[in-house]
């Protein structure tokens, strides 16, 4: 299913639930204009078709004692399938790491990291990213603060 397969019901699902996962599919159904039978197998279809993936609480990091984010960009010693694939297998294990894009130009992959505070980041960069055998270079951008956040993609 692509979004050319999407009618104007199913867009406005997608929006719905992307402002909030939690409603119920009778309110789902009563914001989208149809019966709530009909919008149930919709999301249904969505979800098994992949489009949506899944349904997540949106935690306030810093209220969690989480202060810090920053974003890392990793140039690795080579670029080599095997050595992307390694570096992307290993990101997996380390729990500061919340986002990783494998990317292209002057690096190859942007982390969005986690933190308590500096020290932990620093110790992390230090003892863990650029200890890292596929690792050739590290450059840390910390953040001041976010201006906007929103769902993942438009709908």
């Amino acid at each position: 299913m692509l979004r050319a397969d999407l009618d104007a019901i199913d867009i406005k699902i997608l929006k719905e639930l992307q402002q909030d996962g939690r409603m119920t599919n009778v309110e789902l159904a009563e914001r989208v204009g149809i019966s709530a039978p009909p919008c149930l197998r919709r999301v249904r279809k969505l979800e098994e078709a992949g489009i949506i993936e899944g349904y997540h609480a949106l935690l306030n990091g810093q209220k969690l004692g989480y202060d810090l984010t920053a974003f890392c960009m990793v140039g690795l010693k080579r670029q080599s399938d095997a050595d992307l694939k390694g570096f992307a297998s290993t990101v997996q294990q380390w729990p500061l790491v919340r986002e990783a894009w494998m990317v292209n130009g002057d690096s190859d992959f942007l982390l969005r990291c986690s933190a308590e505070n500096l020290t932990q980041f620093q110790d992390f960069v230090i003892e863990v990213l650029t200890a890292d055998e596929h690792v050739d270079t590290v450059r840390t951008m910390l953040t001041i603060r976010q201006v906007k956040q929103l769902g993942l993609v438009e709908v």
